[in-house]
């Protein structure tokens, strides 16, 4: 068997891992759910979230093993760490490298590996997230990303303990971990899986030929829209894991507040025509603030695109941007509103109102929490107003320059 590859940093690594507690914490009911979505997305008939420490490997998340640990070179986690990037294998067998270990040459017949590692704040690879397969394979460029944001969750899981431990004591698992664990497989399982389902469809009568040429392009119109939904989708968790990380990109200069809520107006003019609302953007001139551009445009976006969700047909948007000491833009709508014991809930991750479930309305549950981490991050404020049947006022403050 090739030599066990060993990090630079291996001591640091090792120290972090043994700082946060983890390897002894009752995480694995809720690094399983992320093991479950990674087999899931990958198509894959076994996951894993794995933690190394200097000697063995930790089995924290599982789906379809049953598997709690293995010496630290078995497998192909010790190599993924060494780096910073998705380690794919599409065939442990033809590689000359890889095709010597244990996993490939017998039991469990490991033929495909996919993992990326969970890189803490300090920059060490404390772990993966892998997907393992008996047949070769690859995975497809939607795939990747998603395992990429799932790490990335895990990451975030792992760091978040330590913090809620505090003094080094073992924390008990709240009733509220677990109802935002099913919150999210549930809404990111419909949310892929909608998607996804039509593509295969439509690829599937594409296949089959025998299609006319206007009706070929149907096809390819459905796929192109629902691979647009996936990206979005991708886009939304990868925001999501970095804002919770603390490592999202955040560049503020001096902006027009005006300028980017009639940016943000426009990105959802498609959704707007289709339900035949009515959208007016009052504003100044100009709106100086001091703020990232690009993020308060996909922060204001997330409060409109719910603001056209939830309000029924012919309905009406009001966006109002003001200046001076505390430049502000509010989005007003006549939707079907927030219900008292929803209201103070939905700036959490994957929350979605008893409203939404009933009406089946699609979402993740993660929009006005990024819009919430955004306007955070910039220092400023999110404030809801809302009343069921009468409609939803979501007001955002952002420091002038």
């Amino acid at each position: 068997m090739p030599e066990t590859p060993i990090p630079s940093d291996e001591a640091e690594r090792v120290r972090e891992l043994e700082e946060l507690g983890v390897l002894d914490a009752p995480l694995e009911p809720d690094l399983d759910a992320i093991a479950m979505l990674a087999a899931h997305v990958c198509e894959a008939p076994m996951a894993l979230v794995n933690l190394l420490d200097a000697d063995r490997q930790h089995f924290k998340g599982r789906s379809g093993v049953t598997w709690t640990g293995a010496d630290r070179d078995s497998g192909y986690c010790h190599r993924t760490i060494c780096g910073r990037t998705l380690l794919e294998i599409p065939d442990t067998l033809a590689d000359p490298v890889f095709s010597r270990n244990v996993v490939a040459e017998g039991e469990p017949y490991v033929r495909y590996y996919a993992g990326v590692p969970l890189v803490s704040r300090r920059g060490h690879a404390l772990g993966t997230v892998c997907v393992l397969d008996h047949r070769p394979r690859r995975l497809v460029p939607e795939q990747r990303q998603l395992l990429q944001a799932l790490a990335a969750s895990a990451t975030t899981m792992l760091e978040l303990y330590r913090h809620a431990a505090g003094s080094g004591g073992r924390v008990p698992r709240p009733p509220e971990l677990e109802r935002l664990r099913d919150q999210f497989l549930t809404s990111i399982n419909h949310e892929l899986r909608t998607p996804m389902t039509s593509i295969r469809n439509a690829l599937q009568f594409l296949k089959e030929g025998g299609l006319d040429e206007d009706t070929e392009r149907r096809f390819m119109a459905v796929m192109e829209r629902n691979n647009d939904r996936l990206m979005r989708l991708l886009d939304e968790l990868l925001l999501t894991a970095s804002l919770n990380a603390g490592t999202a990109a955040f560049a503020p200069e001096r902006t027009d507040l005006a300028g980017v809520a009639r940016l943000a107006a426009e990105d959802v003019a498609d959704g707007v025509r289709h339900r035949r609302h009515t959208l007016t953007v009052r504003a100044p001139q100009e709106a100086v603030v001091r703020a990232d551009p690009g993020m308060l445009r996909i922060a204001l976006r997330h409060v409109l695109d719910n603001a056209v969700k939830f309000t029924p047909p012919g309905g009406t948007i009001a966006v109002t941007v003001t200046a001076g000491h505390r430049p502000a833009v509010e989005v007003r709508d006549t939707g079907i509103g927030i219900g008292a014991d929803d209201l103070g809930h939905v700036l959490e991750d994957f929350y979605r109102g008893a409203e939404a479930e009933e009406r089946a309305i699609d979402g993740t549950g993660l929009g006005l929490s990024v819009t919430e981490k955004i306007v955070r991050l910039h220092g400023g404020t999110v404030r809801l107003e809302s009343e069921p049947g009468a409609g939803t006022c979501v007001r955002i403050t952002v420091p002038a320059p």
